[in-house]
């Protein structure tokens, strides 16, 4: 693919280059965003995320059905997208739940994760009435259902569940193998005797299990295989307890596509298929089948998102007698986008404000921290005219990198933009060092 056309697959659903060369978002020209905004800035095509809602709400039968997991991206503005579009809400951490909360998300409509949640936290989500909290560990039912006593309340919650699934995916992504730190055993029978525990605790009503395979998943048999093996915890519970639970929670971690040469999981497919295993499965064993809920994040969010940068400095380097390496350094890097260095992931790279033409030349597209590797881009061909002053946007950067943004350097956090027909709306301020510094107690 030429380097000025914008893959399809990768871009956001509204994204066109306009016969100037300057690409638009939405019918907003992203160097206008620029400009008035500054870089690096982060543009949400709002009606590509509300579409894609849309989309895993028809996939999986119903909006309640799918949980947005606001890990991924989350924001006041976020929250009400996603309630205005029915979906339901995952939160992983106490400020996450405040600030649905916040944007007047509907607790009932919540689910609470973490491995290591406080009293503090325990506390709020009884007290807000949030819908579900995902167990998970032993500790943490005698602590729950203590803090539901205390407040005279009987909590919903959901045991997380190991499947001992082997997701293909980076090992700091999956989350389905035992030699890691989310929930309980199924092999063990620790997952078994946590559910036992909660059908008889006296301030908790078990309403189902919930276990995720991993995130970046392109192997749908990781979901049915999953799937399979917790509903034979249900079938147990239901002979053993008499209990009949109403939801299988199977997670997310449906893959996108971040680069030309990858394909998003197919997620209607993936749905049928699953639906009917589920199906299928539950009446081999003589069990009433549960609604399957599901958490996409990052395939609501990331594509919807590009991140916006403007090139600086620019050098070749000779990395041997007969090659050269450009270098292409832009205002942000690490700080805004830490998942290339985390765990070698790929992105899109296009220069927005105009076409590019020149020969192609070895190019890396790196950031402005203080380490060698700070690198968005690690190995591509560019057109030789690009040139400092161009602006260079990321596509697929709405999952994540928001949310694992840090201060590194020194640097603020990036402004956050929404686009919808035509107009720009600023939808978290750039952070300056006034910012920084307001924290800072001399």
């Amino acid at each position: 693919m030429p380097f000025n056309e914008l893959p399809a697959h990768v871009w956001p659903r509204q994204a066109a280059r306009q016969e100037d060369g300057v690409v638009t978002i939405a019918g907003v020209p992203l160097p206008e965003i620029a400009e008035e905004y500054g870089t690096p800035v982060m543009v949400v095509d709002e009606d590509d995320f509300r579409s894609r809602c849309r989309d895993m709400a028809a996939a999986f039968g119903a909006p309640e059905n799918v949980h947005y997991a606001s890990k991924a991206f989350l924001t006041r503005r976020i929250a009400r997208w996603v309630d205005e579009e029915g979906l339901a809400l995952d939160v992983a951490s106490e400020n996450e739940l405040r600030i649905a909360l916040a944007a007047n998300f509907p607790a009932e409509r919540i689910t609470v994760h973490g491995n290591n949640k406080a009293d503090s936290f325990l506390r709020l989500c009884v007290e807000a009435g949030v819908g579900h909290v995902v167990i998970d560990s032993h500790q943490e039912l005698g602590e729950l259902n203590a803090v539901a006593g205390e407040l005279g309340a009987v909590q919903d919650v959901f045991i997380r569940v190991k499947p001992g699934v082997d997701a293909h995916t980076h090992e700091f992504i999956a989350t389905s193998h035992e030699d890691q730190k989310f929930g309980l055993s199924l092999a063990s029978g620790s997952a078994h005797k946590a559910a036992v525990d909660a059908i008889g605790a006296a301030n908790l009503s078990l309403a189902g299990l919930h276990c995720h395979v991993g995130s970046q998943v392109f192997d749908a048999e990781g979901f049915k295989l999953a799937a399979e093996r917790v509903l034979g915890l249900y079938a147990t519970i239901f002979t053993e307890q008499g209990v009949a639970l109403d939801y299988l929670d199977l997670g997310g971690g449906y893959g996108i596509a971040y680069v030309e040469g990858e394909e998003p999981l197919d997620v209607a497919g993936v749905a049928r298929d699953l639906l009917g295993s589920v199906r299928r499965v539950a009446d081999e064993l003589g069990i009433p089948a549960p609604t399957v809920v599901v958490e996409p994040g990052r395939a609501i969010a990331g594509p919807s998102t590009v991140t916006v940068y403007r090139a600086g400095t620019i050098k070749d380097v000779h990395t041997s007698n007969t090659a050269t390496r450009r270098y292409v350094s832009v205002d942000g890097g690490m700080s805004d986008n830490i998942r290339p260095a985390l765990y070698q992931a790929e992105y899109d790279a296009r220069v927005v404000n105009r076409f590019v033409d020149g020969a192609g030349v070895p190019t890396r597209l790196v950031g402005s921290h203080c380490e060698s590797g700070d690198i968005l881009i690690g190995d591509a061909v560019w057109p030789e005219d690009v040139a400092s002053g161009d602006l260079v946007a990321l596509a697929a950067t709405g999952a994540y990198c928001y949310s694992m943004a840090s201060n590194y350097n020194a640097f603020g956090r990036p402004a956050v933009v929404s686009v919808r027909s035509g107009h720009a709306s600023e939808m978290v301020r750039r952070e300056t060092v006034e910012d920084i510094l307001s924290r800072d107690i001399d």
